[in-house]
């Protein structure tokens, strides 16, 4: 048997202030992005792009091709911080995107863009994990309500494996703890 998928109400005022936060945090790290990739311009356009929505503009297709184009640039630098960077941004723009659907998946669009900025500040810092649980603490500080509020509405992630993992499970628990 399929087991049904089950939506909930998201508004389109939620996913501006979801982008305003998510541009808020990937801009933080968008200097380690451009100081190995100064001529590419695509995470800055990506994050440009969310805060145009973040402020009442339409959520266009365009805003799409500015995430893929800011993902495209995560996997083309050789940095792996810069990577990170450019992946925050990319999850930043993508976060206009985030579907109303009870679904763990669907909170890596919450939590990414802080959890790839996180990221990249902590190996940036010869992967200390001092630096990333400062940002985290930082981006669950400069949550609003209602980030928390969508995210209260998914299911919990679990710690995983992976290095991002376990910070999107961090911001997972205290963003959930915040409210």
């Amino acid at each position: 048997m399929v087991k049904q998928k089950e939506y909930f109400e998201l508004q389109m005022d939620s996913l501006r202030v979801l982008g305003k936060w998510a541009a808020d945090c990937a801009e933080r790290v968008l200097s380690i992005y451009e100081e190995v990739n100064n001529n590419d311009p695509r995470p800055r356009d990506a994050i440009n792009g969310i805060r145009i929505f973040s402020k009442g503009g339409k959520r266009l297709a365009k805003l799409r091709v500015l995430a893929l184009d800011a993902y495209r640039a995560a996997l083309e630098t050789k940095d792996l911080a810069a990577s990170a960077a450019a992946q925050a941004a990319s999850l930043a723009a993508a976060s206009a995107y985030t579907h109303p659907l009870v679904d763990v998946k669907q909170t890596k669009h919450i939590l990414g863009p802080a959890a790839y900025a996180a990221l990249a500040i902590e190996i940036k810092n010869n992967n200390d994990p001092v630096f990333s649980k400062d940002e985290t603490r930082w981006a669950i500080g400069h949550a609003p309500k209602e980030i928390c509020e969508i995210l209260l509405k998914m299911p919990n992630r679990t710690e995983g494996k992976s290095r991002i993992d376990k910070i999107m499970y961090d911001l997972d628990v205290g963003l959930r703890k915040k409210y």
